[in-house]
């Protein structure tokens, strides 16, 4: 490996540096075997447009989704016994804190409506804007 010219670093650090790059993409990558392994094996398919998001479907009709990013993560669904059951299942394998009810998510914010058992995302560009009474 070369440095480019009039960026030279004497001593090992660049190759180091790269070294942990390589780990780091090679970590990540073993990670997300692992949970997507650990996701087949609790019965979850990943969605044919996205492999961030699982899904199982169960025979009453219900069905629990989980979307990944990064290292957060998001589980819907109906019934809270299969949430926690996953849940549960999850922290065999992974250390993992539990923050609640999703406040927010990929910078958009979450509300509820649990009248009518609906859960809804607005973007903060969205909402600012329509507390301004632009749209």
């Amino acid at each position: 490996m070369e440095q480019p010219e009039g960026f030279e670093v004497s001593g090992d650090n660049l190759v180091q540096a790269k070294e942990k790059l390589v780990w780091s993409e090679a970590g990540t990558r073993q990670w997300y075997k692992k949970f997507d392994s650990c996701m087949k094996s609790q019965a979850y398919k990943k969605t044919t447009t996205d492999d961030c998001v699982y899904i199982q479907k169960f025979l009453d009709g219900d069905f629990v989704a989980l979307l990944l990013y990064v290292d957060d993560i998001l589980i819907v669904g109906k019934d809270a016994t299969k949430i926690n059951q996953l849940k549960k299942e999850l922290s065999k394998s992974f250390d993992m804190k539990d923050l609640g009810s999703a406040q927010q998510i990929l910078g958009m914010q979450i509300v509820r409506d649990r009248m009518n058992r609906r859960l809804l995302h607005l973007s903060r560009n969205i909402l600012n804007e329509c507390l301004k009474g632009s749209i």
